[in-house]
């Protein structure tokens, strides 16, 4: 209601719209905590009626509020509300304000419909509208020729998942007769319902659909690539949509559907999310584009939700889905202070340089103090250290991951050592970033030595979020116990699906490895870039060129995928405009030649026939008159000669 309002009713740079959709979204959030308070490990809520008949299948829908339903509620709700109020201050001076706030207003609705629906029809309805908000609000500076380029990749891409995630539907309604999600997954959720109805190859291919949903919507590989080019929407957008909430909706689709799985598929998740979070975790190390190292870190942090789901680590992966949103969103919108900062020096004095590049930053601790602060606090999350919500997370599903791979194939060995590889490179591409752009000296000096660095953390609306959500990122939220992941009211929230054993060697060992290594990496990065006394990582070479050319998959996509459909396209618009259009004209001509001979033949033969026949008509009436002249000798004249021929006829004959 209010996205209609802000859109048709309100002038397009009206304020107001901005602290409309703001209010709009603070009385969702308050709503959404009560709700919270009333359903969480409680008995679940679930509203419905009856919808459309199909024979005799009768399909209802309505609201199911549940431990998952309300846990995303809550997220998506109280993420959006900081990211509204960055958003008035971040967008004042666009000349399509009142439009931003429509589409981020349609974007939330949509989201938390998809959240507390209850019928998989409307599932898949309110999934494609969060799909096309989130491409309207990537493309939103639509000036920008790599804003466009970049929200019709993201759309094609989350088009494929959508038919994954349509054809697994049908196959689900097809086997069980039933759109209802609590009838398919609810209740005793980890006890196979209605959905085991699903059997043979069509479990398979349903498996696979959904898995297309998910890597689509999750940038998971190999549908992960149109997530880093989608930060050329506006940061604030990058912020909700690409860090906290969208991408997150793959996850949350495998906490709904997580019963139709079986043992081979979940390894297949297992598998496919390490592999994601370990790549994406190697081309954040060479990246540049402050931005763009932050997308590849959120499809790294992804892959660890995904394979924990995988593993069964259920509340973990649910965990690390909700410290994330926090952590990711805060480094985004300080990201966001940082380059528009950044832009104002350049506007200044004229700068040709790009202001979202690392490599022209340095130095902006004295200046940025706050955006400093929350930078470390969001780092340390992400890193997964000691004292934040990160460390609790993180260490859940590292440890449900050597437990998982405990007694099986040394093969499986490489899930869980992949991870914990995984959580170092982040301790090293988080202190390469924070270095670039805090200390040192700041490079854009090089270009002009008199800048003046007339900087700041920016006003109370850009203070504020950032204050908001680094308190969120550290452990007191989610459990007063700093070290046990277990003591967590998240991960008690939900079954749990791996055995815990608090004897088990590696919740000790585990905990311990990680972070004095991740300590020990991030005195090697500090050591490099702010001391210079270490060797950095060798800028030449196969392993950074993998990196640095994001591991070639783009490039791949273009021979592969691209140019294929462009050959084919440039095939077929040459066979529709020579040999169909060709025929067709072809046909055109003959029609034409047809109708210009019968037009001819109508003219010349037809006609002349009749004209023949008029004038002989004629003729024969002119000389005929000639005896009708009233005289007595021409009649006696005329019969004698008419009795004469045939007197004549019948002597001959």
């Amino acid at each position: 209601m209010f996205a209609a309002v802000i859109g048709f009713c309100l002038p397009a740079r009206s304020k107001v719209s901005g602290w409309l959709s703001t209010f709009a979204i603070f009385i969702s959030a308050a709503l959404s905590v009560a709700v919270f308070s009333k359903v969480w490990n409680q008995h679940p809520v679930h509203q419905q009626q009856l919808w459309f008949t199909i024979g005799e299948t009768k399909v209802y829908a309505g609201l199911l509020l549940n431990n998952l339903s309300v846990l995303m509620l809550v997220l998506v709700s109280v993420i959006a509300l900081p990211v509204h109020i960055y958003s008035a201050a971040y967008m004042k001076n666009d000349e399509r304000y009142g439009r931003y706030f429509t589409y981020l207003s349609f974007f939330c609705f949509s989201m938390l419909a998809l959240v507390v629906i209850d019928n998989l029809v409307l599932f898949y309805v309110f999934w494609e509208l969060v799909g096309f908000s989130s491409y309207l609000l990537i493309g939103f500076w639509r000036t920008k020729q790599k804003a466009v380029i970049a929200n019709k990749k993201a759309f094609i891409m989350n088009r494929i998942g959508d038919i994954g995630l349509l054809s697994a539907i049908i196959i689900i309604f097809t086997s069980t007769r039933s759109f209802d999600i609590d009838h398919l997954f609810g209740a005793n959720a980890f006890v196979k319902t209605a959905a085991g109805q699903v059997t043979g190859i069509w479990q398979y291919i349903a498996f696979a659909g959904l898995f297309l949903a998910v890597a689509a919507k999750s940038a998971q590989f190999p549908l992960h690539t149109w997530l880093p080019d989608a930060m050329e929407g506006p940061t604030s957008i990058s912020a909700l949509i690409h860090a906290a909430t969208m991408v997150a909706a793959g996850v949350f689709l495998l906490g709904r559907f997580y019963p139709i799985f079986n043992q081979h598929e979940l390894t297949i998740l297992a598998i496919a999310g390490c592999f994601t979070a370990f790549m994406a975790a190697t081309i954040a190390l060479t990246k540049n584009d402050l931005k763009r190292v932050l997308a590849y870190s959120t499809i790294s942090q992804l892959g660890y939700m995904v394979m924990a789901m995988g593993i069964g680590a259920y509340s973990s992966s649910l965990f690390h889905l909700a410290a994330h949103a926090f952590f990711k969103c805060l480094l985004f919108l300080a990201a966001g202070v940082i380059i528009h900062e950044v832009q104002h020096i350049k506007d200044e004095y004229h700068l040709t340089i790009d202001p979202q590049n690392i490599l022209y930053m340095g130095g902006l601790r004295k200046k940025m103090p706050l955006t400093f602060i929350a930078c470390i606090v969001g780092g340390l999350a992400l890193v997964g250290l000691p004292l934040t919500s990160g460390y609790l997370s993180k260490d859940g599903i590292l440890i449900q991951s050597f437990e998982w791979s405990e007694g099986k194939n040394w093969i499986y060995k490489l899930i869980p050592i992949g991870a914990l590889v995984t959580s170092w490179l982040t301790a090293f591409y988080v202190a390469r970033l924070i270095a670039k752009v805090f200390f040192g000296e700041f490079k854009m000096i090089q270009f002009n030595p008199s800048i003046k660095l007339h900087i700041g953390d920016g006003g109370w609306q850009y203070r504020v979020p950032l204050m908001f959500l680094s308190v969120c990122c550290l452990f007191p939220l989610f459990s007063f116990n700093p070290v046990l992941y277990e003591r967590a009211w998240i991960f008690s929230g939900f079954p749990v699906i791996t055995g815990l054993d608090r004897v088990n060697i590696y919740h000790t060992i585990i905990p311990v490895l990680v972070n004095l290594v991740a300590v020990l990496v991030l005195y090697w990065a500090w050591s490099i870039y702010i001391k210079l006394k270490a060797l950095p990582l060798p800028e030449s070479g196969f392993l950074f060129r993998l990196s640095y050319n994001e591991w070639y998959i783009d490039k791949l996509y273009q021979k592969v995928v691209v140019l294929p459909v462009m050959a084919l396209s440039k095939t077929a618009r040459w066979f529709d405009l020579n040999i169909i259009d060709g025929f067709i004209h072809l046909l055109a001509n003959i029609g034409v030649a047809g109708s210009k001979i019968a037009g001819w033949s109508d003219r010349y033969i037809i006609d002349g026939i009749l004209h023949m026949v008029a004038s002989l008509v004629v003729a024969i009436g002119s000389f005929a008159r000639r005896f009708q002249n009233g005289r007595v000798q021409y009649y006696l004249f005329s019969m004698l000669a008419v009795i004469l021929v045939i007197f004549i006829l019948k002597t001959v004959f």
